[in-house]
């Protein structure tokens, strides 16, 4: 459970509430590519799925800062029905997500909220040590899970669409009342120039 969320502004908090069929995957991780091609000191991790040439599934959990793969899919084999998730494979993700906090970026990206999370695994310390710093986190929830994040965020957070504009003007609106506050340089300049905001 996230303290002190009396403290924590909910619009700080952005996830993305998407269905089966939304590449929320690909959204994050273009999103993420090209705001930190403009300035904005981002850390954390994206998702990619791929398959191997015998037809295994295999997911990957990439590096938003050095783009670095992280396997986190044991190879059960084609046939396999139970789930694949990589305990260490998770973890080194879970590790890059704390170094990007240690590094005071501006905006941290966690792939997704999910059942990992929801039954208290997974990233979920690490969302919490995010969140009650005050670090802006971005990251996507599916519906299954929504009722589990609002539970675990007590309702700190801003749902957002499945969508680029979406993404676009959450961070508008979290950069620029940052950059009011003195504590955002990087990427200001930028939103400024894009956006207009006084």
């Amino acid at each position: 459970m996230i303290d002190n969320l009396d403290e924590i502004d909910p619009n700080s908090v952005g996830a993305v509430l998407y269905r089966p069929k939304d590449d929320v995957d690909r959204l994050l991780a273009d999103f993420a590519q090209d705001i930190a091609q403009q300035g904005v000191r981002i850390g954390g991790i994206v998702q990619r799925h791929s398959r191997c040439a015998n037809g295994t599934h295999v997911m990957l959990a990439i590096d938003v800062a050095t783009r670095q793969e992280i396997s986190i899919s044991q190879p059960l084999g084609s046939g396999a029905m139970s789930c694949n998730l990589d305990t260490n494979g998770l973890a080194e993700a879970a590790a890059v997500v704390s170094q990007a906090l240690r590094d005071e970026i501006d905006l941290l990206v966690i792939n997704k909220f999910a059942k990992q999370e929801a039954a208290g695994r997974g990233l979920r310390a690490e969302f919490v040590d995010a969140i009650t710093r005050g670090v802006p986190v971005l990251t996507a929830v599916t519906k299954k899970c929504l009722a589990e994040w609002r539970t675990f965020t007590a309702g700190v957070s801003t749902l957002l669409p499945c969508d680029r504009q979406s993404l676009e003007q959450w961070w508008c609106d979290i950069s620029t009342r940052v950059a009011r506050s003195g504590a955002f340089s990087p990427s200001r300049g930028y939103w400024r120039r894009r956006y207009r905001t006084a």
